[in-house]
């Protein structure tokens, strides 16, 4: 009945396979784009890269330079004595060796404003000065990728390890040809080149490689993987067989970032099946949930539950309340309990002709109340398998608006009565011009100054 596939870390040894069931695809099709894959990949329905990825990257002034770069470096690493040879006997250059360097590269970082042709250059010092491009403006393309992922990780594979010397870019060129079928799509990337498979074949792959390649561990799949379509299938079953759902929520016990990628998951008919989601908050509970609302289109019931006593909360009191007076007075028949909290069990009880189902999270439930929940025919799910690598944007968001909060408590000043307070302190008695003309040069100009250690100070204009 419960759909409980392993996304923790794949064991694995050297040179194994990573699985990648349920795996997404928006990282791999980005980096797919900007080491040059050829497009006809991303139209085969057969590949992993996305052709939705590549044409909204094909509009990135940033994104289409580092690619056509590194779609000229492959070729000439790929080509190399062939173009050095016409380039050394027939006095030929890039723009003249159309079978052998892809002249759409050339033309179209000339119109992004990147010349590349120089006279009497050298295949080599060609190599030396894509490289220092490349380095130059890969920065350009990490606002492409999500703040989750670490960038230096992903930025070195675009760096030619001493790519700026002739004999960087030698060494660059032997390890590529030995293993150039090693290579992803044979599009050259900076990596000691081993079998792995199709490296691109999912994020969920790519992105354990990578840290992995990096002596680390990455962990969060459920930024990189999608729920199953089993999954799904339970929620939406549940949901079509119902007249009216409610989803109550435990804020306490829940995950807002968690919550919001499960929502964005479903499928519009499902959605329409969904009355409204009640939320049952608590002082202590995270501040996002108070902008969730800007993330669905189901309606919310916000209910900030205070305390009567500081050590104990009284969120689930009121949600089990509130439930039943769901089901009794607005005649709510089937309800999605998000929460974890086993405590809950005694409410799913008290209401036998109610359908319910759960979503929990996987480190914070514990196998009592899922044997329960199996055993009453209850599904339940993991909020932990949806995918959250897109919830990006609701986090910037609570952070932006609780540092709003924060220096709101922390900042108060008019500069006006500043300037009238500085002017009595010093007896310094000046005209209302005078005054302007003080207040637009010193203070008007006036900035943070951030410390190493954090500490901020406000620095006028010297």
């Amino acid at each position: 009945m419960n759909d409980t596939q392993n996304t923790g870390p794949p064991a694995e040894t050297h040179g194994q396979r990573i699985p990648s069931r349920y795996g997404t695809y928006f990282l791999v099709s980005k980096v797919a784009y900007l080491i040059g894959v050829p497009r006809r990949i991303f139209e085969s329905k057969h590949e992993p890269p996305k052709l939705e990825i590549y044409e909204e990257l094909e509009k990135n002034r940033h994104a289409r330079i580092v690619r056509n770069l590194c779609r000229l470096r492959t070729a000439i690493e790929a080509n190399f004595r062939r173009i050095n040879a016409g380039m050394v006997r027939d006095f030929k250059n890039l723009y003249s060796l159309p079978e052998l360097i892809p002249q759409e590269c050339i033309t179209q970082l000339a119109q992004d404003g990147v010349s590349i042709i120089k006279a009497n250059y050298t295949l080599a010092q060609y190599i030396v000065d894509i490289n220092r491009l490349i380095m130059d403006r890969i920065n350009n393309c990490k606002e492409v990728f999500p703040l989750w992922l670490n960038w230096s990780y992903l930025k070195n594979l675009f760096i030619m390890p001493n790519g700026l010397k002739k004999e960087g870019t030698q060494a660059a060129a032997a390890l590529y040809h030995e293993f150039r079928d090693f290579y992803p799509y044979q599009m050259y990337i900076n990596w000691a080149p081993t079998y792995e498979g199709n490296i691109l074949l999912s994020d969920k792959r790519f992105v354990t490689l990578l840290y992995r390649w990096n002596q680390d561990e990455f962990t969060d799949f459920s930024k990189v993987s999608e729920a199953g379509d089993r999954t799904k299938g339970f929620i939406y079953q549940f949901l079509r067989e119902s007249s009216r759902t409610v989803i109550v929520v435990d804020c306490e016990n829940s995950d807002p970032y968690r919550f919001c990628a499960a929502l964005r998951a479903l499928n519009s008919e499902a959605v329409e099946k969904i009355v409204k989601i009640i939320l049952y908050d608590d002082v202590h509970s995270s501040s996002a949930w108070r902008i969730l609302n800007a993330y669905t289109e189901i309606p919310i019931e916000h209910i900030l539950i205070e305390r009567i006593k500081q050590n104990k909360s009284l969120v689930d009191m009121s949600l089990a309340a509130g439930t039943c007076r769901e089901f009794y007075q607005n005649h709510v028949d089937s309800f999605v309990l998000v929460s974890s909290d086993s405590d809950y069990w005694g409410l799913i009880g008290a209401l036998p002709e109610a359908r319910f189902l759960a979503m929990v999270e996987r480190e914070n439930c514990g196998a009592n109340f899922k044997t329960a929940l199996m055993e009453a025919g209850i599904y339940y799910c993991y909020l932990d398998d949806f995918y959250s690598g897109d919830c990006e944007d609701i986090k910037v968001n609570a952070l932006v608006q609780e540092t709003y909060h924060y220096l709101e408590r922390a900042l108060h000043l008019n500069v006006n009565s500043m300037m009238d307070q500085v002017c009595h302190t010093t007896r310094v008695d000046m005209a209302p011009d005078e005054k302007q003309r003080f207040y637009q040069k010193f203070i008007r100009p006036m900035h943070l100054v951030i410390a190493e250690d954090g500490t901020v100070s406000i620095k006028l204009q010297s």
